[in-house]
């Protein structure tokens, strides 16, 4: 399988993964919803992971992959407050985990080129 062919399916997987991590551990992304949000931070991070795996699902099935690229860059912008609210929180704790909290900002860019990337080439398809 071609690297551009298997790059949706990757994603897919690491959307899944991420997924069902908020239904296994939640307590990690419950520390993250933003307090500005109404209601539970439980009911967010299962929101929000319910959504990763949709987007997954979306992802793995080229009659779908193009809308579902689309939401996922989206997503991706979307939950970027919540990694804020995260390195804000954790701005206090050892240079590691701060290191991390912070680290993962600028990853978001490419994971919305990525999808975006995706979206693009699903349609020439």
């Amino acid at each position: 399988m071609a690297p551009s062919r298997r790059s949706p399916l990757i994603l897919a997987g690491l959307l899944a993964t991420a997924g069902v991590t908020h239904f296994v551990a939640p307590k990690p992304y419950d520390a993250t919803i933003p307090r500005m949000l109404p209601g539970s931070p439980r009911t967010w991070t299962y929101a929000s992971g319910a959504a990763e795996l949709a987007l997954a699902a979306g992802l793995a099935h080229p009659r779908t992959r193009q809308a579902a690229a689309r939401a996922t860059a989206a997503f991706f912008v979307g939950v970027f407050p919540a990694n804020v609210q995260m390195a804000l929180d954790w701005r206090h704790r050892s240079t590691a985990v701060k290191t991390a909290a912070f680290g993962r900002l600028p990853l978001q860019i490419p994971l919305v080129l990525w999808a975006r990337g995706v979206a693009r080439a699903s349609g020439n398809g």
